[in-house]
């Protein structure tokens, strides 16, 4: 059972911490990547990985395909919102 828990605990710091990716790519996105050099390389490094299906995803989508916003993050939230809640209720 302890071992249980320490893996819920381990998987939602795991997924907190992307949220926080997230949150600073949407954030540094706004501004030029020479400027932010290594930094900005590395989180989209690390979530480029899970943003790049989404947004292959939503793509195949005509209403969102022609926008010039990237809806992949949110819908990461919610996935990660989504795996939060399997996890705690299992």
């Amino acid at each position: 059972m302890v071992i249980l828990a320490l893996l819920r605990t381990f998987i939602a710091t795991l997924l907190r911490v992307y949220e926080l990716l997230f949150i600073a790519r949407a954030i540094l996105s706004w501004f030029p990547m020479a400027t932010l050099g290594g930094l900005m390389s590395f989180i989209y490094a690390v979530t480029e990985p899970v943003l790049a299906p989404i947004r292959a995803l939503l793509m195949k989508i005509p209403a969102l395909a022609s926008m010039p916003i990237d809806f992949s993050v949110l819908v990461a939230f919610l996935l990660i919102d989504v795996l939060r809640t399997i996890i705690f209720y299992i």
